[in-house]
């Protein structure tokens, strides 16, 4: 571990997980209530996801540079409350340039917490702890995502479970304030130059390059699953939207043991088990043609996709220890391309009626990312 005698490890990542299941809310905030919203505000509600898009994107670019520098704590705090800022701004805003500006708010909080959360646990642990304690991280995404959903399920009223959740988040603000984190890198570290230096590493970018695959998967399958089964097959629209819960209750039962099988099976091995249950979540998606079938194939890539964030990003930071806030900052960023341009191309395939290119291109990326692991790990060897 690094600077263990600044800082409380368990506290560090308690607070690491907290942030992550900020950013697990963040992320689906407006899926359950954007209809409501619409009625409120009118049908510009709709291009709100984008203006979330734009925050997450800039506190991806940001924090990487800024941990390195500065270290993790303000930063932390600033993010969350930024997140927060942007919850009550969704429970107090019916003008639509306010919500614009709340939604920016939540994304740029949610970017700077997504990053940060990740590079704090993978520098303050080990090599043979640091894919797991990833992997537990990760789960808590899926906890705050999933809480998020059923909190809105059984609560009509969107306003109550944002204000309950503001609460949360204030009061592990005062945690965040009140705990020492790992002091920022050396200052010869870290430098323009030698960020833009991180670029000429194979190994960086090929892991990116398995993210960029990953994210796209995470985002056209998060975006259309519910359309493509009230296209492809006779469930209710109720019942394809609760095929999204199983995905997420999917991966957070692939996540919370992934430290336990990498240490049995090896990084590369937990990969390609992981992989290959989502091939075949893919294929049973494919095929399905009901409820019972929709869930299960949900699940199964669930799981298989809950290894990849967590085991690769582990690498970026073992591999890249002395900038793995930057490094980690270029790697999600190029994941964030991805879920971009795997929505772009399903969009405009929707558009025409081409339902089936949304289970080509999740085969596609399982397949990619099967291809080019090997390459990755390669030249992180070298």
């Amino acid at each position: 571990m690094t600077n263990s005698k600044t800082y409380n490890t368990t506290a560090v990542f308690v607070a690491a997980c907290a942030g992550m299941a900020f950013f697990g809310v963040t992320m689906l905030s407006l899926a359950p209530i954007l209809g409501k919203l619409g009625a409120a505000v009118g049908d510009g509600a709709l291009a709100l996801p984008s203006t979330m898009s734009i925050g997450i994107i800039l506190g991806t670019i940001l924090f990487g540079p800024v941990v390195d520098r500065f270290g993790y704590k303000w930063l932390l705090v600033t993010g969350s409350v930024l997140a927060l800022a942007g919850i009550q701004g969704l429970a107090r805003f019916l003008d639509l340039r306010l919500l614009h500006g709340a939604m920016f708010c939540l994304g740029l909080g949610g970017g700077i917490l997504n990053g940060l959360t990740n590079a704090v646990v993978s520098d303050i642990y080990d090599d043979d702890k640091r894919g797991g304690r990833l992997g537990v991280l990760g789960a808590f995404y899926c906890i705050g995502a999933l809480l998020w959903t059923l909190l809105n399920y059984f609560i009509p009223n969107y306003n109550v479970p944002l204000n309950a959740i503001s609460v949360v988040m204030a009061l592990f603000i005062v945690f965040f304030c009140l705990t020492s984190f790992p002091k920022a890198k050396p200052s010869e570290n870290v430098s323009v130059s030698k960020s833009l230096g991180l670029l000429k590493y194979p190994a960086l970018l090929l892991f990116a390059v398995v993210l960029f695959f990953e994210s796209g998967f995470e985002g056209c399958s998060g975006s259309f699953t519910v359309e493509f089964f009230n296209r492809t097959t006779p469930m209710g629209t109720k019942a394809a939207t609760l095929a999204m819960t199983w995905f997420t209750i999917g991966m957070m039962a692939g996540r919370f043991p992934l430290g336990a099988i990498q240490r049995k099976l090896k990084a590369v091995g937990t990969l390609y088990t992981y992989l290959g249950v989502a091939l075949v979540g893919v294929v049973l998606y494919t095929l399905c043609n009901g409820a019972t079938g929709a869930y299960i194939a949900m699940t199964l890539i669930g799981f298989g996709v809950g290894a990849t964030f967590p085991v690769v990003l582990g690498y970026i930071g073992g591999t890249f220890r002395n900038q793995s806030g930057t490094a980690m900052s270029i790697a999600i960023f190029i994941a964030l391309l991805g879920q971009f341009t795997f929505n772009k191309l399903t969009g405009n395939a929707f558009a025409l009626g081409k339902y089936a290119t949304l289970p080509a291109l999740m085969f596609t990326a399982v397949v990619a990312m099967m291809v080019i692991i090997p390459f990755a790990l390669k030249f992180t060897k070298k």
